[in-house]
């Protein structure tokens, strides 16, 4: 049972391995919203998740036999990151085995805070398959990354910070993947105060809970698709579904490219990094139909791969109209070329890439395709670059972009 005694005891056994991640107001978010919107900094934590708080806790209730047994689990990075850690942390062994499509940055930490790695399967679920099987096998101690009620109570303890730091607090976005995260924090919301609200967000290409709570009961997807990959489950825990039925206020569903504009607002007017799946909470404050109320969304992760980083943000700058490619034909003669970055010059637009194909037609006194990449402000300076092109004689056709 999750009760608040084990809460309690729970929050005090945690912080002998977390950090203080204390709120952090957004100006911009709030401004945005209507709402004053605060961030609960996981993605600062030790190991650079939440995940070390249920991990942790869980590893410390077993007893000696079953740590010297050692332990395994199943995860796609960040729970494998906070059961090595804490393993190493108690002088126990452990093995974790991840999806062959894990980020390297989450495989190497994992190895790096002691756990031996064994990468199997395309997805979580395919992973815990294997897990369960080695624990047969060697009779290695499980320690499932969400549904375990000792591990979401561990979980939950975000909410014993986030209420006393911010009392008053109105509503609370958590992201949901396995679900352990959302029951421990909406579980103890309702405990301490029933007025909190607690809203779960999942992404769209792996809404198993959405898809659970509109049947009624646990329901497994045949598959997923979506760049949060700490998020990607087929289906939420059973043992945990009780807890999310009744304590859950709502679910809302975010599509990946909410996800990559998100990493763009939270890098430029936050200076943090925070991953795809704790970057659900941030894309859903733009869905949340209501104003005037405190908010606070839970950054569960931070741990992004650079090449994963630098595919978003060129991404997001394209989806913003940051970065643009247009296409034009133009007469193969000298000073052309200089007229077309003549009018991309004067309206500020900055010129970052140029291809210029002479063999477009075979009359190339005719005409020969221009194309240019171009940074500018945002959708209304792109226009106005592409209407002063279009006004010097130059029918701009804008293609998609490629950096």
């Amino acid at each position: 049972m999750l009760t608040l005694d084990t809460f309690e005891e729970a929050s005090i056994r945690v912080k002998e391995v977390t950090q203080k991640t204390e709120l952090i107001e957004s100006p911009h978010f709030s401004e945005a919203t209507g709402n004053k919107v605060y961030f609960k900094p996981e993605n600062m934590q030790r190991t650079g998740a939440y995940k070390v708080r249920g991990a942790y806790y869980k590893i410390s209730t077993l007893t000696d036999e079953e740590r010297n047994r050692g332990l395994i689990t199943a995860s796609a990075g960040n729970h494998a990151q906070g059961v090595a850690f804490a393993a190493t942390r108690c002088g126990a062994k452990s093995i974790v085995v991840m999806p062959t499509t894990t980020p390297l940055i989450k495989v190497e930490r994992t190895k790096h805070y002691g756990a031996e790695v064994v990468l199997h399967g395309d997805v979580y679920d395919e992973a815990c398959e294997k897990a369960l099987e080695l624990a047969e096998e060697h009779g290695y101690t499980f320690i499932h990354p969400f549904n375990d009620l000792t591990v979401a109570t561990g979980q939950g303890t975000i909410t014993m910070e986030i209420v006393q730091e911010l009392p008053l607090v109105d509503y609370i976005l958590v992201p949901v993947g396995g679900g352990g995260l959302a029951t421990g924090v909406s579980t103890l919301a309702k405990l301490l105060n029933p007025h909190i609200k607690v809203i779960g967000v999942e992404p769209a290409g792996a809404a198993c809970l959405k898809a659970s709570f509109e049947a009624g009961h646990v329901v497994k997807l045949p598959s997923v698709n979506t760049i949060a990959d700490g998020t990607a489950v087929q289906e939420p825990g059973d043992k945990l579904f009780p807890y999310l039925q009744e304590n859950l206020d709502d679910i809302i569903t975010i599509e990946d490219d909410e996800l990559i504009v998100a990493f763009l607002d939270m890098v430029e007017n936050h200076k943090m990094i925070v991953e795809n799946s704790g970057l659900l909470t941030v894309a859903a404050l733009k869905h949340l139909p209501f104003t005037g109320k405190k908010v606070v969304s839970i950054l569960s992760g931070g741990n992004m791969d650079v090449i994963t980083m630098s595919s978003v943000v060129q991404h997001g700058l394209i989806q913003r109209d940051r970065i643009f490619t247009v296409s034009t034909l133009l007469p193969d003669r000298p000073g052309e070329l200089v007229r077309v970055a003549s009018i991309v010059a004067e309206n500020n637009g900055n010129v970052i890439r140029l291809d210029h194909n002479q063999f477009v037609s075979t009359n190339r006194n005719a005409a020969v395709e221009l194309r240019l990449t171009i940074e500018a402000y945002g959708t209304e300076h792109k226009h106005q670059i592409v209407d002063a092109l279009a006004a010097g004689g130059f029918r701009p056709k804008l293609i998609q972009a490629h950096l």
